[in-house]
């Protein structure tokens, strides 16, 4: 099965992204989002994972020092920025299916590309609910914040979602240590290596 990120960047984000992708897919790693933002003047910042969903500070390391040169060479960026190499986090974004898949039973707030229209006819580009499974070409979750004449089941097309992530949670919290901890169990990695911080 096909599991290539169907949410992707835009414009300047997108060429860095097509510019790194390879580097930090040979490495072993996935590319899960770029985004520049204002912070600290300007900031790269690259969220890269493991198939297996870990990304230690060392992994992090490793996936900036090998696409720093071919940032510097490429120069896709005019300004002086600050790289930043990270895992997704706790409440990470949701780019691929298998996202989606893993993730059910935990809360996301999705956004349309355009407004779509549910059986009431009410029309949104904000959803917010609890992933309940892959439905074939979209997700099926149950809304929290249908009003009361909205369903509350409710599918997106994978089309229609232009940006996913989950909803930081007591629940989310819990399951993703406890991922965690097993990813570094089956790894053999030692339990005072942190991970990097949640962003």
């Amino acid at each position: 099965m096909n599991d290539d990120r169907f949410i992707t960047e835009q414009g300047q984000e997108a060429q860095v992204a097509a510019i790194i992708a390879p580097d930090i897919h040979a490495l072993g790693f996935r590319l899960v989002r770029v985004r520049l933002s204002q912070m600290n003047g300007l900031t790269l910042q690259i969220m890269a994972e493991r198939p297996d969903g870990s990304m230690s500070v060392s992994d992090c390391e490793a996936v900036s020092n090998a696409i720093s040169p071919i940032l510097d060479v490429e120069d896709p960026i005019n300004a002086a920025y600050h790289l930043e190499v990270s895992s997704p986090g706790i409440d990470r974004p949701l780019v691929r299916r298998s996202d989606f898949d893993l993730w059910a039973g935990h809360v996301a707030k999705l956004e349309t590309s355009q407004m779509v229209n549910d059986a009431s006819g009410r029309g949104r580009k904000r959803f917010k609910g609890r992933i309940i499974k892959v439905d074939g070409e979209g997700v099926l979750f149950h809304r929290e914040d249908a009003a009361s004449d909205e369903e509350r089941e409710f599918t997106l097309t994978f089309n229609d979602i232009a940006d996913a992530k989950l909803v930081l949670s007591d629940d989310l919290i819990r399951e993703a240590l406890r991922r965690d901890k097993a990813l570094r169990k089956a790894n053999g990695i030692e339990d005072d290596e942190e991970t990097t911080p949640d962003n």
